[in-house]
């Protein structure tokens, strides 16, 4: 698609129960991923709905298509609640590299930045290079984080 990813994107919070949601969800899954498939389970469960202090679901809509979802939760792999996590991000294809992955993860690190002191992921090997032109620091040694930003002063 290409371009600038603020011409005709908006994000906004999302419930990922609508046919849109669905739709994309079909593709991830179509295309072997299995997130939107978790995240679709865990909300449908009550084991994720994205309420606890901080966490949000974010979806990017390019009019009334759903372009893509991005996460942020308390990080449930570490002891505490001052650690967040990049959630089930995913582009559908007709859209990527137009910005809207960094448009989503760039959402989720400003609400991040407000309630966590941490924010890590684990993201495939494919996506080091995405994460860390973000500012993301690559983490050796840790099972479930590949990558990690730290919020101080001045972040």
């Amino acid at each position: 698609m290409g371009g600038t990813p603020e011409v005709g994107y908006r994000i906004k919070r999302l419930r990922p129960t609508t046919q849109a949601f669905d739709r994309l969800k079909d593709e991830s899954r179509l295309e072997g991923y299995w997130m939107l498939v978790r995240l679709a389970d865990g909300w449908a469960s009550g084991r994720n709905k994205f309420l606890k202090r901080g966490e949000a679901l974010f979806g990017a809509w390019h009019g009334a298509e759903l372009a893509g979802v991005c996460g942020l939760n308390i990080d449930p792999y570490v002891e505490g609640r001052d650690q967040g996590r990049v959630r089930h991000l995913f582009v559908s294809a007709p859209h990527r590299r137009a910005g809207l992955g960094r448009m989503l993860v760039e959402t989720v690190i400003d609400r991040a930045r407000r309630y966590f002191t941490v924010l890590n992921t684990r993201a495939p090997q494919e996506a080091f290079g995405f994460y860390e032109r973000l500012g993301f620091r690559r983490v050796e040694g840790e099972e479930f984080v590949t990558h990690r930003m730290v919020f101080g002063k001045g972040n």
